[in-house]
Formats: structure tokens, C-alpha cells, sequence
């Protein structure tokens, strides 16, 4: 009889524990839910990371002041770019010259080079299918990708390869000490442009080839302002808001 009232005692106690578990992690959720709907986590608050194509804000003033997401940092002799699926960095390929980008490169969050981009180049039917690239200056050196800054757009460089729309916002790095206050890309030492338009016909090629990137124009802050927004566009059309 002993035995029995024992047996009986440990069951009753397992599954009181059981039910106190259950009521704990319920509780447990429903509070966590609560804190976050009280605004206990800084907004925006994310349990997973956010894909820095889609999941990160276009900027806090857009198309002026963008986010930009860096993928390449001028002292990088391999090409980097975001991975389309997971959304982190992949070795695209190291680069077979001595030619690095002159400044910060990556692209604009929730943007899409498609067929509004297209339509600001001549004889293009429609952009590469990519995030819009952007180049950003800082006059401290940036030395690790994979990060985000506020950048004010202040021109770009219409780009074409094979035959798509592949254009390149340049930008400067908001609040930096020298190039901040800059606004249109006339502003800009002219060498410094002219490292850029070369940086890009030709960190494509190789030897005995030709390149397939060409430069049609250098354009100011106000043409770069509608290529932002065409991206805008294209990005809305192409994934929704």
C-alpha cells in the first residue's frame, strides 16, 4: 500500500511540474510580447537579422540622405558583394589587377535598378537588375565592410554594361570633417572623380580584352536625385512596399 500511495505521489508531482512549466513559458511569452508592444526594445527591434537589401531602410531622407551599405572599402583586393539569398557578405572574386575603389562602395537599401532606371540612360531598355551602387567619400579611413552610414547624394557616373543600365551614385559621408558639407559633385577636386570614372571602366577588365563598362556621363546632385528615385520606384514595383 506504501509503495503505491509513493508511485501515486511522484506522478501527481511530475505532472504538477509539468503544468507549472507550461504556465511558465506561457507566461513567460506573453510577456515578452507585452514588452515589445510597450516599447521595452529600442525601436525598430528585430529578432533575426535584418537582410541589408530588404530589411534596412532606403535612408532618413531620401533620395538626398541615404543609407548605404558597405560592401568594399578602398583597401580590399578581393570584390565582395551582399549574397541575394542569406543576405550576408560572399567572396565575389579577388581582383586580378592592383585596382581598388577609390572610395567606400555598396549600395542603397530597398532600391532596384529596373526599367524607370533604364529610361535615364540613352539607349537602354532597363538597369542590371541590382541594388543602386553607391561610392562614398570619408575623409577618415573607413577599413572593415559590412557596416551602414548616412551618406548625402551629390552626383553619380551613368554607367552602362552590357547593355544595362548600371549607374554609380557618388556620395559623401554625413557630419565628415571635409567632405560634408559638399552638396553637388562640381564641389569635388576633379581627380577625384576622375579616379572613380576610371576605377570603374576598368576593374572589369582583363588582359587582351576589352572592357564592357563605359562611362556615358558624369551627372550632378539633381540627375542623381531622380536616378534615386527611379530606384525607389523600380524596388516598389518589383517587391512591393
Amino acid at each position: 500500500m506504501y509503495l503505491v500511495i509513493q508511485g501515486l505521489s511522484v506522478i501527481i508531482l511530475t505532472c504538477i511540474t509539468e503544468v507549472f512549466g507550461l504556465c511558465y513559458k506561457k507566461l513567460s511569452e506573453e510577456f515578452r510580447i507585452w514588452r515589445w508592444e510597450m516599447g521595452a526594445f529600442p525601436p525598430p527591434y528585430y529578432r533575426w537579422r535584418p537582410h541589408p537589401w530588404h530589411g534596412l531602410e532606403v535612408g532618413p531622407q531620401p533620395p538626398k540622405i541615404v543609407h548605404a551599405y558597405i560592401e568594399i572599402t578602398p583597401f580590399d583586393g578581393i570584390k565582395y558583394e551582399v549574397d541575394k539569398v542569406t543576405g550576408y557578405i560572399r567572396v565575389d572574386r579577388p581582383q586580378k589587377t592592383s585596382s581598388q575603389p577609390p572610395t567606400l562602395y555598396g549600395f542603397i537599401p530597398r532600391t532596384y535598378c529596373g526599367r524607370r532606371v533604364g529610361r535615364l540612360s540613352p539607349n537602354v531598355q532597363r538597369g542590371d537588375g541590382d541594388p543602386l551602387d553607391i561610392c562614398v567619400f570619408s575623409e577618415r579611413p573607413i577599413t572593415r565592410s559590412e557596416v551602414i552610414l548616412n551618406a548625402r547624394v551629390i552626383g553619380g557616373l551613368q554607367g552602362i554594361d552590357k547593355g544595362l543600365a548600371d549607374d554609380k551614385i557618388i556620395s559623401v559621408l554625413v557630419n565628415d570633417n571635409v567632405w560634408g558639407e559638399i552638396e553637388d559633385i562640381s564641389h569635388l577636386p576633379a581627380i577625384l572623380v576622375e579616379r572613380l570614372r576610371h576605377y570603374f571602366i576598368t576593374y572589369k577588365l582583363e588582359l587582351g580584352t576589352q572592357s564592357q563598362m563605359t562611362i556615358e556621363k558624369i551627372y550632378n546632385c539633381e540627375h542623381a536625385l531622380q536616378v534615386v528615385e527611379a530606384a525607389m520606384e523600380d524596388y516598389y514595383e518589383e517587391y512591393g512596399a
